[in-house]
């Protein structure tokens, strides 16, 4: 599978549950992911820097990501999973996918569940990579570097009042993209999308049971902890103590933000540290991907010719002036690329298809109220990067789909329509049609917010 594909969400039976996940890349190196709390492998995507932290690492693996039982797409369990169960989950996994040695990535929670999995299992992994770990969810004497129970139980009261709404979760996880664009409302859907209130409250007093002290001094896989020293919601000591409990441990650690997530900040030197430690070498310099997955937006004004007729040059200079700015600051905002304006339309490229269809949304009501009649065409495909252009089988696509909309109208292909599945949106037929120089016969829809 290229890694610039979409990953294909599977499922791996683990006991009566059934567990979500995705793999990305085809490298001779097996790479688990085991995520935290907050997960939901295909929403994810939309989160920046999170597909391309995976690319990073699939260029020397085939990476893993999932679900664990209970959260995001996979099965919620009879009552709150345990952490045999969670461990239990990669295992099936492993099999699901014909796995048998893989390296271990724990992020945060993911942490002792993979301390657990790689004492219990240590014929089938290879390596233990631990980020923003611990070895115990609550303090005891001996290990002061967490809340106690009554400031846990505290804390976790806070954080479901708040929850679904990415506020925490901004100022936590990703502090240092907290001024993004749509960031805390997209962290607000995947709060939402990995549990209900009560779920989470659930969740969290399971997980205050966690203590995996004893376990450390039985793993005898080589084993790399990494962790940032201001990380916000994991403190730093949590990680040296893990480094110091595991034989022969590596510890690495980052001053280059807060965020508790490993894709944000310098994950490129991260994921570089990963790579050496795994492989024995890494790459020196992250190439710079000349063919990427894009959702494409194409606009065109309508009767564009007959209007410039109408008003004259001069005047009609003025308005596509107008124009073009309205379309540079809306797709700004979705956090999009104008790769270039087209004359009387734009042609813009976003990392979400979700954005993409709101920026459309946006331009549209915005030119109509400056009494342009825009059309808009999208489609989600792998896009060349040509010095500042795009090129490829998605741009044409793109430009297709819009010549068969009408003025006002927004639409897009069936890809789009699977990619945002549950996002709030509405689309309408628009029936199947043939594109001159593309094969098949292509779904299109109208889509309205």
């Amino acid at each position: 599978m290229s890694t610039l594909d979409l990953p294909v969400t599977r499922y791996a039976r683990s006991g009566e549950l059934n567990i979500a996940y995705q793999t990305m890349g085809d490298g001779p190196i097996d790479l688990v992911i085991v995520p935290g709390m907050i997960t939901h492998v295909e929403f994810l995507h939309e989160i920046p820097g999170y597909t391309d932290f995976l690319r990073r690492l699939a260029m020397f693996a085939r990476v893993v990501t999932f679900d664990k039982s209970g959260q995001g797409l996979s099965d919620r369990a009879f009552g709150v999973p345990s952490l045999e169960q969670r461990m239990d989950d990669i295992r099936a996994i492993m099999d699901d996918i014909g796995s048998t040695r893989a390296a271990l990535l724990g992020c945060s929670e993911g942490a002792p569940i993979s301390v657990m999995f790689a004492a219990t299992y240590p014929q089938r992994t290879s390596h233990l990579i631990l980020y923003g770990g611990f070895a115990r969810f609550t303090a005891a004497p001996d290990y002061p570097f967490i809340r106690t129970e009554k400031e846990l139980a505290r804390r976790v009261e806070d954080i479901v009042a708040h929850w679904g709404t990415g506020t925490l979760a901004s100022n936590i996880s990703l502090p240092s993209l907290a001024r993004t664009p749509d960031l805390i409302s997209q962290l607000g859907k995947l709060e939402r999308l990995t549990f209900s209130p009560g779920a989470l409250r659930a969740m969290y007093r399971q997980n205050a049971l966690i203590d995996v002290r004893p376990v450390l001094s039985a793993v005898r896989v080589p084993t790399l902890v990494l962790h940032r020293r201001s990380d916000a919601a994991m403190p730093v000591e949590n990680g040296r103590y893990l480094a110091s409990r595991i034989p022969g441990a590596k510890f690495i650690e980052y001053g280059d933000c807060s965020d508790h997530l490993i894709f944000a900040g310098d994950w490129p030197s991260l994921c570089g540290d990963i790579e050496e430690f795994v492989t024995g070498h890494r790459e020196m310099t992250v190439p710079d991907f000349d063919r990427v997955l894009a959702t494409v937006l194409f606009t065109d004004i309508v009767d564009s010719t007959r209007r410039a007729a109408e008003i004259g040059d001069q005047a009609w200079h003025r308005v596509l002036d107008e124009h073009d700015r309205t379309a540079q600051r809306i797709v700004t905002q979705h956090r999009g690329n104008l790769v270039r304006t087209t004359g009387d339309g734009v042609l813009a490229t976003f990392d979400g298809p979700g954005r993409a269809i709101r920026c459309a949304l946006a331009f549209e009501a915005a030119t109509a109220r400056m009494g342009l009649p825009v059309r808009a065409g999208l489609h989600t495909g792998e896009v060349e990067l040509r010095d500042g252009d795009i090129g490829g089988i998605a741009v044409h696509a793109a430009a297709r789909v819009m010549a068969h909309a009408g003025a006002g109208e927004v639409l897009v292909s069936r890809v789009v329509t699977d990619l945002v599945a549950g996002a709030g949106l509405k689309f309408s037929e628009r029936g199947a049609h043939e594109f001159k120089g593309l094969s098949g016969r292509w779904d299109l829809f109208a889509v309205s917010a």
